[in-house]
This record gives structure tokens, C-alpha cells and sequence, in this order.
């Protein structure tokens, strides 16, 4: 059990074919094969009682009905449960059990969306398969012949196979969970030293890529990372170095390394392995490897982090892995300096309060997401990157009246690329649009309401979910939806969603002060099917 378990949720491929929101049909066949294959090998170590098999076959079978859906759990069943009549064609109990796994396999698919949903799903297992053993020996004493063997096979095998198999059922899914749990807290562990060091400079290059921001920085990074040095360049000239060789490695001294200008220029992280590499004019330089990863505005390189140790190729992948995470967020953080010179101009506090409620949460959780993915997906990290560049740099939209429609779809489509990248298939986003998509709006009205179907229906639901984003478009004015199909809410709940969600009441009250009281948001949820928001703009919107 621990070894399939295992298998099951650290091992790359199966676990996301089990996170993902819509399987595709090789998904199907892999889990079928997988569970099904642990209940035939449950037959195969089965213990001979009366002519007959004390077994595991549930287990697989049952499991993969809870976790896999109802496909996984017919198709496991009918394969075990097949196999295990056709090597004992005629025998006993060879029918009996054919059919009470077939029917075990098409209670854990009744079952799959109940068990998504509960708390406590070691219970939940160990409770489900109980009464499927029960439906199993109920099943022998019917079908079985003659009578009276069965009676005696199932007051043997009857309380034994109830609880060994509810319990193996159980254990199974505990540790599913474990695995889990384990392997996002190894992430969160290998993101928490990039992330206190982000942490603490981001008000250094917020305040603009300079000697004294770069010293400040650098100073951060030295004191938490065990490194020789740590050095920051512009394009031309050292910004800041500190730790060994600062005696001749000076700010305002020309770049001697030729790896950096190569860093800078192609836009490539750079590893020197030697002190020939690293090409300092000093013999006795004690500086031996590096690693250098370009720092970007934009996307254009405009300098360099540095990385530095005191022995030949001593540089590691974690190194690389650090490099790389700092010199992301880092360059977020000199991108954002630009962002923040321009937001200085806003002049409307509505839209400066927005901004702050939306600025720091979401940046914190973009962050986290790229430093957890740095060390597994090097090129999605970049991505993402790019993803949160755009959306900040659509926030500079804010100083606008009106954008057009495609643009906040487009700003939508950066917020959902970090949420998919946390989440990965669990969360989706879906456009159903009738008319033209140059209509004018407010700036986020749409992403705010997205974010909040994201976080407070579809995190909350441990189902797959997606957020529908429905928009028919006339020459009256424009007819928006926001539906997902997550956890929903109570009624006591709806009725002072308002007061509850700030966000939520942002959009509402921006809404009626542009339009009047009509035009505000309307809501519909119910717990376990998921919310829709409705909101109507009007046309001509450019004149207001």
C-alpha cells in the first residue's frame, strides 16, 4: 500500500494525471491500468480459504473509484473483476466475486464526489469500504453455491476481509494524503529563503536600480546565503559587491567578466567554474566559480546578480536554482519601481483604494508561485514572469476612464497564468463572447470579480473547477457573467457578501457611482454548485 501510494502521488506523471481538471483519454487508460492492476495483484496474493480467495482486490478498485471518478472505477473493476473469474472459471466463488467487485468499483464511482468534498477522507475510505466488503459478502451468499459452503466461507472470511480491506482502503488514502501534504511543504521550504530574502528587499529596488539600492540588496543576500560574495552590475560598471575580493572588486569599476557581458547581452544565465572564467586582473583573486543571471526591465537585460564562490566548479544546481529565483523577483521588483513612478500619477482615490487591496496580496502570491516553481520549471518561472510583467503593466490602465473589453480579458489571462501555475489543472478559465470586444468598460471591473470566483470558490474546492466568462455585447450596452462551479455560499452568507468581500463591493460601488443603482452587481450562489455574478454596462460609456 505505501509503495502504490507512493507511486501514486510522487511520482511526476501520475500526480498531475490526478490533479487535472479534464483528462484526457491516455489519462484514463494510465489510471485504469494503474488501480486495476493493484486489484489483480490483490487476487494474485490472496490466501486459499474453502476453495475460495481471501484478497485485497478492492483496495485498487475501490480506491481508484474514490479518487480517479466513476471512468476509473467501472473500467478498474470490470478488468479485476474479470480477470478474477477467467483464472477460475467455474469455481466457488469465481462469479460471485466477478460481480460483487464490479458492483464495489460502481459504488466508489457513486461515491467519487462525496469523497472530493469531505473532510476527513481516511474515514470516508475506511467507512465506504466497510459496507462495499459488506455488499461483497452479501453478494457470495446469493450467488455462491452450494449455500451452506457459502455461509461457512463468508462467517470465516466475512469480518476478517471487512476490516482488513476498509482499513487498507483507508491507510491507502492517508497516506495519498501525507505524500501530498509532505511534498508541497518540501516546495514551501525551498521557496522560504528566496522568499524572506524578497521579502526583505523589496523596498530597495522599488526605489529604482542604483549603487546604493544594489548595495542595500546585496548586503541581504550575503548575510542569508552561505556565499563568498555577492555582486550587482548595470550594463557597463559593478554596482555593489560584497564579501571577499571587495578590496578590488569596486562599484563603479568597469565589467572585466566576460560571462556577465554575455549574461547581459543574450539575456542567459552564465556559470563560471574557474577563476580563468570569472577573468579578474588580480592573480590572487580568491574568487574561483560563479553564477550570473541577467536582471531584466521588460524583458531587455539591464544587469546582472552575481553569484560567487571560493573553490573551482563549485557552483551547484541549488546555486543556479537561487540565482535564478532572486534575479526573477528581483526584476520584478526594479519593473515594479517603474510601475509604482507612474501610479504616482493616478489622481482618482477610488482607484488608488483598489489598488492597494489588489497591489501586495497578489503580489505575495505571484511571488510564492515563481519561487516554488523555479527549481521545477525553469521556463514556466520565466513565463510566469512575463505573465505578472503584463499584468502590472495593464494596472497602469487605471489612469484611464475606459479599456476596451479584449483588454481586461487580456489582463485576466495574466492573473490566471500565475493562479494555473499554483494550482495547475485544478483551476481553468472559459470565454463565451458574442460581439465586439473593443466595447469599453472600466478598468478592473472583470479581474477583481475573477479573482474572487478563484480564491473563494474554486481554492476552497478540492474538485477541478473553471470560471465561465460569459459577455454578450449589443448596441445597447454590454451583458457580463461570472460563473464558477466551486463551493458556492449559504444564504446568510449572500446576503452580506458585500460587507464581506471588499473586493466584491469595490466593483459593486464603482459600478452604481458611474451608472446609478441599477447597474450594480447582482449575485446567485448555492453551497456545492458553485456562484455567478451578473453586471450590465452601458454603451457609449466614452462620454461619461
Amino acid at each position: 500500500i505505501v509503495v502504490f501510494a507512493f507511486i501514486l502521488f510522487r511520482v511526476r506523471l501520475f500526480r498531475r494525471i490526478v490533479l487535472q481538471a479534464h483528462k484526457k483519454f491516455y489519462s484514463y487508460l494510465l489510471l485504469i491500468a494503474y488501480f486495476a492492476g493493484i486489484g489483480i495483484l490483490g487476487t494474485y496474493t490472496g490466501i486459499p480459504v474453502q476453495g475460495a480467495l481471501a484478497n485485497s482486490r478492492i483496495v485498487g478498485v475501490f480506491v481508484g473509484g474514490l479518487i480517479g471518478g466513476p471512468v476509473v472505477g467501472v473500467a478498474s473493476a470490470l478488468l479485476a473483476g474479470i480477470h478474477r473469474w477467467a483464472i477460475d472459471i467455474g469455481g466457488f466463488t469465481s462469479l460471485a466475486c466477478m460481480l460483487s467487485t464490479i458492483v464495489e468499483g460502481c459504488l466508489a464511482a457513486l461515491l467519487h464526489r462525496a469523497f472530493i468534498t469531505s473532510k476527513d477522507k481516511w474515514l470516508f475510505g475506511i467507512a465506504g469500504g466497510a459496507f462495499a466488503e459488506v455488499l461483497q459478502m452479501i453478494i457470495i451468499l446469493l450467488v455462491a453455491k452450494p449455500y451452506a459452503q457459502a455461509v461457512q466461507l463468508v462467517s470465516l472470511i466475512g469480518i476478517p476481509m471487512i476490516a482488513g480491506n476498509a482499513l487498507g482502503i483507508g491507510m491507502f488514502i492517508a497516506i495519498s494524503e501525507t505524500l501530498l501534504r509532505e511534498e508541497e511543504k518540501i516546495a514551501a521550504r525551498q521557496s522560504q529563503k528566496v522568499l524572506e530574502i524578497a521579502g526583505t528587499t523589496l523596498p530597495f529596488f522599488r526605489m529604482g536600480y542604483n549603487e546604493e539600492q544594489a548595495l542595500k540588496t546585496a548586503q541581504v543576500i550575503k548575510a542569508e546565503l552561505s556565499i563568498a560574495a555577492v555582486a550587482f552590475t548595470d550594463r557597463e560598471k559593478i554596482l555593489a559587491h560584497v564579501g571577499i575580493a571587495q578590496d578590488h572588486h569596486k562599484p563603479g569599476m568597469p565589467i572585466q567578466t566576460e560571462m556577465t557581458r554575455k549574461a547581459i547581452v543574450e539575456g542567459t544565465v552564465q556559470v563560471a567554474h574557474s577563476r580563468g572564467d570569472i577573468e579578474c586582473s588580480r592573480s590572487d583573486c580568491p574568487l574561483k566559480s560563479a553564477v550570473i543571471v541577467p536582471l531584466l526591465n521588460s524583458g531587455t537585460p539591464i544587469g546582472a546578480l552575481k553569484l560567487y564562490r571560493e573553490r573551482d566548479n563549485a557552483i551547484s544546481e541549488v546555486d543556479i536554482e537561487v540565482a535564478k529565483g532572486l534575479a526573477g523577483l528581483l526584476s520584478l521588483q526594479i519593473e515594479l519601481s517603474q510601475l509604482d513612478k507612474r501610479e504616482q500619477l493616478l489622481s482618482k482615490a477610488r482607484l488608488r483604494a483598489l489598488q492597494s487591496q489588489i497591489n501586495p496580496h497578489f503580489l505575495f502570491n505571484a511571488m510564492n508561485t515563481i519561487s516554488s516553481l523555479i527549481s521545477e520549471d525553469q521556463e514556466k518561472a520565466k513565463e510566469l514572469l512575463l505573465n505578472l510583467s503584463d499584468y502590472y503593466r495593464s494596472r497602469l490602465q487605471l489612469a484611464k476612464d475606459f479599456i476596451t473589453l479584449e483588454s481586461e480579458f487580456e489582463n485576466i489571462n495574466a492573473y490566471m497564468a500565475i493562479e494555473q501555475a499554483r494550482f495547475g489543472d485544478k483551476i481553468a478559465v472559459q470565454y463565451e463572447i458574442e460581439g465586439d470586444t473593443s466595447f469599453l468598460i472600466p478598468p478592473l471591473i472583470l479581474q477583481p470579480l475573477v479573482e474572487n470566483a478563484v480564491k473563494h470558490g474554486l481554492q476552497k474546492s478540492l474538485l477541478p473547477g473553471c470560471v465561465v466568462i460569459t459577455a454578450r455585447i449589443s448596441d445597447t450596452g454590454a451583458s457580463i457573467c461570472i460563473s464558477d462551479n466551486g463551493v458556492g455560499m449559504d444564504e446568510v452568507l449572500l446576503a452580506n457578501i458585500f460587507g464581506e468581500s471588499h473586493g466584491l463591493d469595490n466593483v459593486h460601488q464603482r459600478l452604481i457611482n458611474l451608472y446609478g443603482s441599477e447597474y450594480g452587481l447582482k449575485i446567485e450562489s448555492k453551497v456545492g454548485e458553485g456562484t455567478k455574478v451578473w453586471l450590465k454596462i452601458p454603451h457609449n460609456t466614452e462620454s461619461l
